[in-house]
């Protein structure tokens, strides 16, 4: 079956937030993931919302951003009850598209080491998986 996949804005948040909760990510409603913070993300040129539908219902979402140098890809996320149909191939290739369409040929993806399906999904996908990575955050309120 295909699915839909869009661009989301501020009116997809609820259903971004919802998809979230089920596919089990974290994210910070009182900070940087707040409905205001989000709709001012939504609209930046550098990045790339994209929200995958069967129907009306979001069943994948994903995050792509740059710094003009690396591209990265952050949140992604497949409904629990959609997993093992290489949806979240799809939405890769589609961030990517937008990634090298900004000129981008370097591009990462950021996933917590309990996040078993993200990284399957983004080792089938060929992306290599660093043990030599630290990553190191600096966090001006617990919320952002």
């Amino acid at each position: 079956m295909d699915y839909i996949i869009r661009p989301i804005d501020k009116y997809d948040y609820d259903d971004l937030v919802t998809l979230w909760t089920r596919s089990g990510l974290e994210y910070r409603p009182g900070g940087r993931d707040s409905r205001e913070a989000m709709a001012a993300q939504f609209v930046r040129s550098d990045s790339c919302f994209l929200g995958m539908y069967d129907g009306d219902k979001m069943i994948g979402s994903v995050i792509g951003s740059h710094d003009g140098r690396k591209g990265w890809i952050n949140r992604l996320a497949i409904d629990p009850d959609y997993r093992g149909r290489a949806l979240a191939q799809k939405l890769i290739d589609a961030v990517e598209g937008f990634l090298h369409e900004q000129g981008i040929r370097v591009i990462a993806a950021l996933i917590e080491d309990w996040n078993t399906p993200s990284l399957s999904a983004f080792k089938k996908a060929g992306y290599d998986i660093s043990d030599k990575i630290l990553y190191c955050s600096r966090r001006t309120s617990a919320d952002d």
